[in-house]
């Protein structure tokens, strides 16, 4: 006999995760369902290769602010409180906020695969994401070396002879897709 998964609300987990022995862990609330991230060693040297690409084009185009594990909650979505390995958000007409949660989605979300993550829940973790607001998805999976690229009308999956391209997001980023993969 399968077991029913046990569902909670954004308020119940937010009192989950302020609790003491919480504070340390990296949990994200995704379609009520609580998931603790658990980041290997090759996850993070991914994360870090992505950030250096983006800070090198950011540097000489100073259009967004790019973040590693960024709390992303909408006020009306009572389902999902979201930690993207990496996001990107457009500094247009927005603040950089010091403190709670981001009540939008990022402008690009950037998820890398853990061991423990199936293909089908990042492709259903990057839907959430676009449905929610996001313009564009990369989906990182480091057994294959593969990227794939989510807009709410297209998708692409790179190989390590690609490239990676910003779109109408981040205009002119391109990053070979080797350039990401240690």
């Amino acid at each position: 006999m399968a077991m029913q998964k046990e569902y909670i609300t954004v308020d119940e987990f937010e009192r989950l995760v302020n609790q003491a022995e919480n504070t340390d862990r990296r949990l994200e609330l995704f379609n009520g369902e609580i998931i603790e991230k658990m980041p290997t060693m090759l996850h993070g040297v991914i994360v870090s290769l992505i950030i250096v690409a983006l800070h090198n084009y950011f540097r000489n185009n100073p259009i967004a602010w790019v973040g590693p594990e960024v709390r992303f909650q909408l006020p009306e979505d009572r389902r999902s409180s979201l930690l993207p390995d990496l996001s990107v958000i457009l500094k247009e007409g927005r603040t950089l906020l010091d403190y709670g949660s981001v009540p939008y989605m990022p402008d690009l979300a950037i998820e890398v695969q853990s061991p423990d993550q199936s293909d089908k829940f990042m492709q259903e973790k990057g839907a959430l994401y676009l449905a929610k607001g996001s313009k564009m998805v990369w989906l990182v999976y480091p057994r294959q070396q593969l990227v794939e690229v989510l807009t709410p009308t297209e998708r692409h999956l790179l190989t390590i002879d690609d490239t990676l391209v910003g779109g109408d997001v981040l205009p002119g980023f391109s990053v070979a897709i080797r350039e990401v993969f240690p």
